[in-house]
């Protein structure tokens, strides 16, 4: 105990005394009997007083007011680890097993990831891959551009399944489906909604796969989907100019070298015949895709993936609705005509369509699933993807121009993908290898200085280092 005795009433300065111990026992213990082990007078066991605290250690520690002192848990204590409660073997298991869950989730995700990456990019791949087959004997992008937008009346249906297989809450269809019109506002979906908000992202989604298809008639697969990664600087740009999202330097740079590959494309053949007008129709289906995205954003904002599952199946029955008539009079006026509806290739209308519906929902999935930069990952691979099928399958033989052109459209949709705050996290990872650095120097030559001084001890020498 700290005694308050001793303070003098004098002018002397107050000063702390320390009592005697008077016990030699811990409280609850039962004091040693014969039988146990004996105590030298030379013997440097911890003594413990009365109230637990041992006698010099303790008090020093109490005294000075060291950080974190608690009474009995000093060095001795701690040295025989029966008493400290701050490490116990349930907290290490409960520890472990925290972080091991971390682990294998995070694991998990990335290989999610990797498998959605490739699913990704081979569904891309094959939906081109079709297009070009299905050109050779049915030459109408617009049919079949409007057959495959059709499809999106599936997408809610299929995430109503997976949504009943995998949670315990269960909704009827009609309720889950009223539930997830709420994305047109709080009272739900009205025709005026239906059609307000519909028919402008239904126009650009049926602009988009329409130039896209044109775009396949004139040009390589490869070139095709190399030009169509323009969208992503596209969107920034947008998104800079209409949203005033945050100015970032690298990616204007970007914008500019997938600029710089679009003109490079175009000049390949020079700037005239089908080369020059695919390129055109390329870089259209890419500006209307940002548009889309762009737009979405603005007016609909973040949704889930019900509400966006709904949007697109609601979308698919306005194509059907309204754009129907497209079709019919692109059929009468001979600008797209074809037989009988027997001799469609429906074989590879529907594996157009389905692959088509596949990309979405991966990508749409994806993006709740795993990592979204992933998902961008997906698309651009489809480049080279479709440059192994052009060269081993058709036997296509690119020029230097193009090469070069389609790996700075790569390169720039890359350089898109690095986060806002890719600077700032750059400049920290190099500042903590520099650290850890000099951390590694500092030791290897502490321990060369303590190899020396063992030298020189053995030798019979006294190294005296200098002031």
């Amino acid at each position: 105990m700290i005694s308050t005795e001793s303070v003098l009433e004098s002018g002397d300065q107050p000063c702390i005394r320390l009592e005697p111990l008077k016990s030699t026992h811990l409280p609850g213990k039962a004091t040693p009997t014969g039988g146990s082990r004996a105590v030298f007078p030379g013997s440097s066991s911890p003594k413990v007083t009365a109230n637990g605290v041992h006698d010099i250690e303790d008090r020093i520690l109490r005294i000075t007011g060291y950080y974190g002192y608690n009474p009995g848990y000093s060095s001795h204590r701690r040295e025989d680890g029966s008493e400290s409660h701050a490490e116990t073997p349930g907290s290490e298991t409960s520890g472990e097993s925290r972080s091991y869950h971390t682990c294998t989730n995070a694991a998990l995700k990335v290989l999610g990831g990797l498998l959605m990456v490739l699913c990704v990019s081979s569904s891309w791949v094959g939906t081109t891959q079709v297009v070009k087959l299905t050109f050779q004997s049915f030459s109408c992008p617009f049919f079949i551009s409007w057959f495959s937008s059709n499809w999106n009346i599936l997408f809610f249906p299929i995430y109503y399944s997976g949504h009943v297989a995998t949670t315990r809450e269960k909704q009827t269809p009609i309720q889950k489906f009223r539930e997830c019109s709420k994305l047109f506002g709080e009272d739900g979906m009205t025709l005026k909604l239906f059609v307000k908000r519909t028919a402008p992202f239904s126009i650009l989604w049926t602009l988009t796969n329409y130039l896209y298809l044109l775009a396949l008639k004139k040009l390589t697969a490869t070139d095709v989907s190399a030009l169509y990664c323009c969208h992503k600087a596209f969107v920034f740009l947008l998104s800079w100019i209409v949203l005033k999202d945050r100015f970032m330097g690298v990616r204007i740079v970007a914008a500019i070298m997938a600029i710089t590959g679009i003109v490079m494309m175009a000049y390949a053949d020079g700037f005239h015949g089908d080369s020059f007008v695919g390129v055109a129709l390329a870089v259209g289906s890419a500006s209307t895709s940002a548009l889309y995205k762009v737009l979405f954003k603005m007016f609909l904002g973040s949704a889930n993936l019900g509400e966006v599952a709904h949007f697109l199946s609601t979308m698919g029955f306005f194509n059907l609705i309204f754009i129907s008539c497209v079709p019919l009079i692109l059929y009468f006026t001979k600008v797209e005509h074809w037989g009988s509806l027997s001799s469609l290739p429906w074989g590879y209308l529907c594996g157009l369509a389905g692959l088509w519906l596949v990309f979405n929902i991966l990508v749409h999935v994806g993006v709740v699933l795993t990592y979204p930069i992933l998902i961008s990952i997906g698309t651009l691979l489809s480049v080279p993807g479709n440059a192994a099928v052009d060269v081993l399958k058709h036997e296509v033989i690119f020029s230097v121009v193009r090469l070069a052109a389609t790996c700075i459209i790569c390169l720039g949709f890359l350089l898109l993908l690095l986060p806002e705050e890719w600077d700032s996290v750059t400049l920290r990872f190099l500042a903590t290898i520099a650290d850890k650095k000099s951390e590694e120097h500092g030791e290897e030559l502490t321990e060369s200085s303590v190899n020396t001084r063992s030298r020189s001890r053995a030798n019979g020498t006294v190294s005296i280092p200098l002031a």
